[in-house]
């Protein structure tokens, strides 16, 4: 059975940081597409970062570019993102994404990723 687990979210200030981290089982990890993903209240969720099956970092959306640093650890079997120069707007539920299958890579978009973790909450606000 696949589990994702997120950790690491929380309430943090206005320019503050953060280091989201999301540990797989279940799955082989180290051969596959993995990504972030946020949700805001009201809105779809949406790629953040992703990173290859052999760990290149996709292009990010401009409203977290030079922000947002995804990284993997294949020895953990964990995904992180670290988030940092936080705004508002930066508010949501982040989710981990795994790719359905290994040695594929895929754009960083919600459809093509088929296991998810339950998510952890970022809230940025003074």
């Amino acid at each position: 059975q696949v589990q994702m687990v997120e950790s690491g979210g929380g309430l943090v200030q206005p320019g503050g940081s953060l280091t989201l981290s999301c540990t797989a089982s279940g799955l082989t990890f180290d051969d596959r597409a993995m990504g972030w993903f946020r949700q805001a209240p009201e809105k779809e969720r949406e790629g953040v970062s992703c990173v290859t099956y052999t760990g290149a970092a996709l292009a990010s959306p401009d409203s977290v570019k030079g922000r947002f640093t995804i990284f993997r650890d294949n020895g953990k079997n964990t995904l992180y993102l670290q988030l940092s120069s936080l705004k508002p707007e930066d508010t949501g539920i982040y989710y981990c994404g795994a790719a359905p299958m290994k040695r594929a890579n895929y754009p960083c978009t919600e459809r093509f990723y088929g296991y998810w973790g339950q998510g952890t909450q970022v809230t940025v606000s003074s």
